[in-house]
């Protein structure tokens, strides 16, 4: 394994930022679940042909690498996925340790930069601490970036603070959107004033600009993640979930959230385009309200994986919103019941490689 190369300084000092989802990708990461994990009580058996699900999908487009604890699970995933039909030619393993399976959390940051006509890569490993120590252990989560830049042979930063992937949302033109609820919760980073963590968000991501919204859905465990409620569809273009029912706990928070859409600017000063989509009627397990919403979508090369909730017209209505606005991609839905038993979804379970 090449030797690990640690920046002392900071991405933005050395060219680096982090694309936009829908540019290039090289590859999707996961981390396979495994049934002694918690985000999965009492279903973990229906939850690998969903995987299985998307990332056919994937490797239908680019590769797909998947961590895994050591061979023997290695040779599981393999026969899980011959069994549901995904081929294996773009998919390839890594033998790391974690505790639980949400990528975009726990997974590496990858900001690039061009040079000398060439575009590198390097990873940003965040601290984790499993969305404000709310699931213990979470030690080999935390060690998964370092890991990754280490077996792919890539430069890594250290900011020294705790950041989620889904957390934040970026435009590729120098925008990142998050929420209050989360990045200024006490339970990441307690000494850190909001004009801290922008300077972060700046410094190690290689952004200009901080769009803040405020909180986030009935049943989201991670204080509000902005992929649950807003994303870019592209640089001046973003789609907001809007509940219908005012008796609903969702609707005054989504409401309140495109009233601060509305009134945001760009990096340049200028107004986004906000176009709304409709969340999927509530659905519950044992008691549970879950957080699903169609906007925990997955960008890939030339589709949008979107995940769906059972109720035909709904789903049928956020397909076709999404459909009108890239007519470019393949918008795919994937039915993910299964997986917001775990407290989220595609994106929560995925992390892109931005093409190198």
């Amino acid at each position: 394994m090449p030797r690990l190369r640690v920046l002392e300084t900071t991405p933005a000092d050395l060219g680096f930022t982090f694309p936009a989802e829908w540019e290039p990708q090289e590859a999707t990461w996961f981390t396979w679940p495994r049934p002694e994990g918690i985000s999965f009580p009492d279903t973990y058996h229906t939850v690998p042909k969903v995987l299985a699900r998307i990332v056919g999908e994937v490797v239908a487009r680019q590769r797909a690498h998947i961590i895994v604890a050591n061979g023997n699970w290695e040779r599981i995933v393999r026969e899980t996925l011959r069994s549901h039909g995904v081929p294996l030619r773009r998919v390839r393993f890594f033998h790391l340790r974690s505790n639980e399976c949400w990528c975009r959390d726990h997974g590496p940051a990858f900001v690039v930069r061009t040079r000398r006509g060439r575009r590198e890569l390097a990873v940003v490993d965040w601290g984790f601490n499993a969305w404000g120590g709310k699931y213990p252990p979470w030690d080999d989560d935390d060690e998964v970036p370092t890991g990754v830049a280490a077996a792919l042979g890539l430069p890594v930063f250290y900011p020294g603070i705790v950041m989620e992937g889904g957390a934040v949302e970026f435009n590729g033109a120098g925008t990142v959107m998050t929420t209050t609820s989360c990045l200024l919760n006490r339970n990441r980073n307690p000494g850190l004033s909001r004009r801290d963590i922008e300077a972060y968000l700046k410094a190690y991501y290689g952004q200009r600009h901080v769009v803040w919204l405020g909180e986030g859905i009935a049943g989201d465990d991670t204080d509000g993640h902005i992929d649950d409620l807003a994303r870019f569809l592209d640089a001046r273009t973003v789609v907001t979930a809007l509940e219908p029912d005012p008796a609903d706990p969702n609707h005054r928070v989504l409401v309140e959230n495109l009233r601060r859409l509305e009134s945001a600017r760009d990096q340049d000063g200028r107004p986004f385009e906000v176009v709304t989509i409709p969340m999927p009627p509530p659905v519950f397990h044992q008691g549970e309200r879950l957080p699903a919403t169609y906007l925990n979508f997955l960008f890939v090369n030339g589709a949008l994986l979107v995940p769906t909730f059972g109720d035909r017209r709904r789903d049928r209505e956020a397909l076709s919103h999404l459909r009108r606005r890239l007519p470019d991609h393949d918008v795919v839905g994937i039915d993910c019941r299964e997986l917001v038993w775990g407290l989220g979804a595609i994106h929560c379970l995925t992390q892109q490689q931005p093409a190198g």
